[in-house]
């Protein structure tokens, strides 16, 4: 998703020329969201806009939301007959709207838990449901800390602030869960490996996801010690002429409780 800075660094054209498998592996979330014709649906950090036709076409009445303008923008451009909108996850500003909030791959990207749960309970209507995945504990470590090392070893000082994402264990993202007062009905920690296409599958995944860990390196600095990662890694991670990337994503659903009267 799509809360990656301040500033909207997503390249709307590269994440779809380069990165489909974002929304293809999301495909079988729709599953587990079980849509009832006619539902309203709010699908959270939709990006461009694939998954959230999908959830269209099966009889969803669904809104697309994302941080990011440049993500909004090309949704609109290629589904003009759905409602797209720029939305922060810790600001929402919806109150019982929904039956259902869906997210995939972007709640990694929000280092706010507690307020982003708050918000998606707030925009549910009671017994409403939320469904996501993301990345959890461990994700991507194998990138990442080939990643950090090559800063270090370039005598960049790294801080661990720059680290973009929120990778939780399933414990930990039940529990914000619970706090936020969904029953948890559903919730697995999986392995999955993902094909990163062609030679420079790894190189375009850092430029696509991984800007803000070269944040203040120089472009040429930045070329080096990505060019290192490429060659450490190759031998591990480069399979029959693609990257794999070492993905471990939490898959969570959670139903709205009914505040009980005492």
């Amino acid at each position: 998703m799509k809360t990656q800075s301040t500033e909207d660094n997503w390249n709307a054209n590269l994440y779809d020329q380069n990165h489909s498998f974002v929304s293809m592996f999301g495909t079988n979330l729709i599953e587990l969201l079980a849509i009832t014709a006619g539902e309203k649906i709010l699908d959270l950090g939709c990006g461009t806009g694939d998954l959230t036709k999908k959830l269209y076409d099966i009889g969803g009445d669904v809104i697309g939301a994302d941080k990011s303008q440049n993500m909004i923008t090309q949704a609109v451009s290629k589904y003009s007959n759905i409602k797209f909108f720029v939305r922060d996850v810790t600001a929402l500003g919806y109150n019982a709207e929904f039956d259902a909030v869906f997210s995939n791959a972007t709640l990694h990207w929000v280092k706010q838990p507690k307020d982003a749960l708050s918000c998606i309970y707030q925009s549910l209507k009671p017994g409403g449901r939320f469904v996501a995945e993301f990345g959890g504990k461990g994700n991507v470590h194998i990138i990442t800390s080939e990643i950090i090392e090559q800063i270090k070893q370039s005598g960049i000082e790294y801080k661990i602030e720059q680290f973009p994402w929120f990778y939780p264990s399933i414990g930990e993202y039940t529990s914000l869960m619970e706090e936020a007062g969904f029953r948890v009905t559903f919730a697995e920690h999986f392995d999955r490996p993902t094909p990163l296409v062609g030679e420079y599958g790894l190189k375009n995944w850092i430029e696509m996801f991984g800007s803000l860990l070269f944040e203040g390196i120089s472009q040429d600095k930045k070329d080096e010690i990505v060019t290192k990662v490429e060659n450490n890694l190759k031998e591990i991670l480069y399979k029959d002429g693609n990257w794999i990337a070492d993905y471990k994503r939490i898959r969570v659903r959670g139903i709205k409780n009914n505040k009980p009267s005492y």
